[in-house]
């Protein structure tokens, strides 16, 4: 059986860690909670637990950085597989388990990574989301489809699971919210094999900080631009140079 890593980023949710990681185990024996300097009293529950393994980052480095060390630890632990999940509720972890398994078992045969899609299917009592964060995911996910065929309905859902071999590919110098992006460019560099699987659509934050100049729409949107072309012209693609396709991107 291979051995499986849940692994969640934390910052400030002493409302939600709690319930959440009650689910969590109970469909994930080994869990990691990457505790991104809270200062909430997030730590404080986190350290009356002993059913996880917790590391803190003194100060906060960002989502991004709270990935890295998931990405980080799993590979140095002799994991087969690592599962992502929030920790603001708007996962279920008894999927946990069959995300783990279509690394191996998908109808595509094994893959790299599963990646949860809030899009992919309607689930009943599924949630409206906020429309700048819905025309944003729309917009970014289009623009990888076109440029590297990913075939994807989801570029932000932090729910996924990934082939541990396959985490040593990634490079993440991005710790804040742009991640994934960076992410997205790194597996079609290599090749990578992806699946999306189904998820429930949650918002329980509606109004979650993206930090700073980055809550205004606009900027987050030129920001994610701005890191999709700069991942592109630090790699080669030895399957053909993106930058030489037609997709329309803003420069």
């Amino acid at each position: 059986m291979p051995r499986v890593l849940t692994a969640l980023p934390v910052y400030n949710e002493a409302s939600h860690v709690g319930p959440v990681l009650d689910e969590v185990v109970k469909y994930s024996q080994d869990v990691l909670v990457v505790d991104d300097g809270s200062t909430d009293g997030t730590a404080e529950l986190l350290a009356q637990r002993d059913d996880i393994v917790t590391i803190r980052h003194e100060p906060n480095q960002g989502y991004g950085g709270a990935l890295r060390t998931a990405f980080d630890y799993a590979q140095s632990h002799g994991y087969d597989i690592l599962v992502t999940i929030d920790c603001d509720g708007q996962h279920e972890p008894k999927l946990i388990p069959a995300m783990a398994v279509a690394i191996d078992e998908s109808p595509a045969g094994p893959v790299d990574i599963v990646s949860g899609s809030r899009y992919l299917q309607s689930f009943d009592g599924d949630s409206l989301p906020p429309e700048d964060r819905r025309r944003i995911n729309m917009e970014i996910t289009a623009w990888l489809n076109r440029r590297f065929r990913l075939n994807i309905t989801d570029a932000f859902c932090g729910f996924k699971a990934y082939r541990v071999s396959a985490l040593q590919h990634f490079h993440i110098t991005d710790l804040g919210y742009a991640m994934p992006l960076q992410l997205w460019v790194q597996a079609a560099r290599y090749c990578l094999k992806i699946v999306e699987f189904p998820v429930p659509l949650v918002y329980l934050d509606e109004k979650r900080s993206f930090g700073g100049a980055l809550d205004d729409a606009s900027r987050r949107l030129t920001h994610y631009y701005s890191v999709l072309h700069r991942e592109i012209a630090a790699l080669e693609f030895p399957c053909g140079d993106p930058r030489t396709t037609t997709a329309d991107t803003p420069a």
